[in-house]
């Protein structure tokens, strides 16, 4: 594949692998945020309507009490009782051991003059008559104030009841203590910023709020009144700093009075923010491992694929060397038995010139000289290289023949040195030492004669090249043994000091096109194909190797029955 078809392909497979789960990713996270989100504000609202319905209830309670308080006095004494200081005082000291909100309490006749008070105002001889919370409670009974300043000057609201004397009403009032109205109303905690308080129906404070304003101030939260008297609503709004309030209103019911308690938004949805964070830093946190991962699985598989890619580049050169080799190995057997002819001949005519010459010596023809015997000498010397080499050309066409396996017995102490004698010229050229250890009772073993030869010519061949990488011309050494061992077995060692093979390449050296040598001088067939003769003849063969120090193959054989 061209570089540019991998950079396509490297984007591609790492865009899928980090959108294909960061999508889900994504949508699980959203889709939790979201039900997290919706439950946790309706579970804020209904807790925050919950908490103003029951706050509404208290206040709502205490002002009936109060009403009530006042209700059981004016039924159980008469005008006169009450106007007498002594019993006005008896009647207010009991009333504070109910409830130390009462603040003052005082009698007023039809005409609204104040003819009787214990409280700390001089206020006995005042007249009321045109007051807005006099003429409520005379027209309606009873009445509940809003926050006024009165002859005291002192915002305040008052709780008066009307009670008849002889066909005329007459009105007994108390002041509520402000301050302890107040705490009733702020002491609602929610969070650290939530507060409660009062808004008559002008916008006007009735309590203080913990975040700042005084009684009679105009409502300074832009609160939105309820569009029913028994409706609670909850919104938002935004202070003069922008900041936003999550708020909530409803109506008392005993006095036109607006029950607002307000909370920053912040503050309420405090537990979203925090999960907004974590989800934050999930995103963060998983999203990089999902790059990560992507970026690191994509290199190793775009790298496994240019690997495979180069070694499939190097198969096909392999098996163009594999198919060359073959057709060098059909070649050498056609040369082989080429040559074989005309030594044949050369052998023939040797012969005759050396029987020509003992005919011409017996006849006298040619006489015994040093000339004479250095002839003879060369002829004999043209007649061993000819048999050598016809010995020769007999091993290649053995080891080229391309017929069906012929299992025999082979005798080792034979066998091993033939072979051995196929590579000795070419070690002696490069300087490495051959040793042959055959022990006198190794067994004989059955098998194909010219597979078990490619065998250990293969081995040598490995042998003598791990060796002149290593050492060169100099230093190799090259030990063949064999002999006996346990269970019916032989034993064939082939032991080298070439250069060793690495621990990570020895697992790998029987598979098939595996390596270490350039093209031009291995196809990475050679261990593999040695391992299915030897397995095709029962037999085992293991390598043990280490770096720069050298190489031993055993091969196990069972002996020959």
């Amino acid at each position: 594949m061209m570089p540019d078809h991998f950079s396509t392909l490297r984007r591609v497979i790492l865009t899928c692998m980090v959108l294909v789960p960061l999508i889900p990713f994504m949508l699980a996270l959203g889709i939790g945020y979201y039900y997290f989100k919706t439950s946790l504000e309706n579970s804020t609202i209904a807790s925050m309507k919950r908490i103003v319905r029951d706050h509404r209830q208290m206040i709502d309670s205490f002002l009936k009490e109060r009403k009530n308080d006042l209700d059981f006095i004016i039924h159980s004494n008469t005008f006169k009782d009450l106007s007498q200081s002594e019993n006005l005082e008896t009647v207010f000291n009991n009333l504070q051991k109910k409830s130390p909100a009462f603040f003052d309490l005082g009698v007023f006749n039809p005409s609204g003059v104040h003819v009787a008070y214990h409280g700390p105002y001089s206020l006995r001889g005042k007249i009321y008559k045109d007051m807005q919370w006099f003429k409520e409670v005379m027209k309606y009974g009873y009445y509940i104030s809003d926050i006024f300043l009165g002859y005291r000057q002192i915002p305040h609201f008052v709780i008066a009841v009307t009670q008849e004397n002889m066909g005329k009403k007459w009105v007994l009032r108390t002041t509520i203590d402000t301050v302890s109205f107040n705490n009733i109303v702020k002491s609602i905690r929610i969070g650290k910023t939530g507060e409660a308080y009062i808004l008559n129906a002008n916008g006007l404070l009735q309590t203080e709020p913990r975040s700042g304003g005084k009684l009679m101030d105009k409502n300074p939260h832009n609160i939105k009144y309820p569009s029913s008297d028994t409706r609670t609503e909850i919104f938002i709004t935004k202070d003069a700093k922008g900041k936003k309030y999550l708020c909530t209103t409803t109506w008392l019911q005993n006095k036109k009075w607006l029950l607002v308690v307000r909370q920053e938004k912040a503050d309420a949805f405090k537990a979203l923010t925090s999960a907004v964070y974590l989800i934050i830093l999930i995103m963060g946190v998983g999203g990089s491992a999902i790059l990560v991962i992507a970026f690191y699985l994509t290199n190793r598989i775009v790298g496994s694929m240019e690997k495979m890619d180069v070694e499939k580049d190097r198969l096909n050169q392999q098996l163009i060397g594999a198919s060359r080799l073959a057709e060098l190995g059909e070649m050498s057997a056609g040369f082989a038995h080429e040559i074989n002819n005309p030594l044949q001949i050369i052998k023939t005519e040797q012969s005759l010139i050396q029987m020509t010459l003992e005919d011409m010596k017996k006849t006298g023809q040619l006489k015994e000289s040093e000339s004479l015997a250095e002839l003879k000498d060369s002829m004999d010397q043209i007649g061993l290289q000819i048999s050598r080499c016809s010995e020769i050309t007999q091993a290649i066409l053995k080891f080229g023949r391309q017929d069906e396996p012929k299992p025999q017995d082979i005798d080792l102490k034979n066998f091993i040195p033939e072979v051995t004698c196929m590579v000795a010229q070419k070690a002696i050229v490069h300087g490495i030492s051959i040793e042959q250890d055959i022990a006198e009772n190794t067994d004989s073993i059955h098998g194909d004669p010219t597979q078990f030869q490619q065998v250990l010519v293969n081995l040598y061949n490995n042998a003598i090249d791990a060796i002149l990488e290593r050492h060169g011309t100099s230093g190799g050494k090259l030990i063949i043994k064999a002999g006996p061992t346990q269970n019916n077995r032989v034993e064939i060692m082939v032991i080298d000091n070439g250069q060793g093979i690495s621990p990570e390449n020895l697992n790998r050296i029987f598979s098939p096109f595996f390596t270490t040598k350039s093209v031009d001088k291995g196809t990475g067939l050679g261990l593999w194909i040695c391992y299915g003769i030897i397995d095709d003849m029962r037999g085992s063969i293991e390598v043990s190797s280490n770096v720069d120090i050298g190489t031993t193959v055993t091969i196990l054989l069972p002996a020959a029955v």
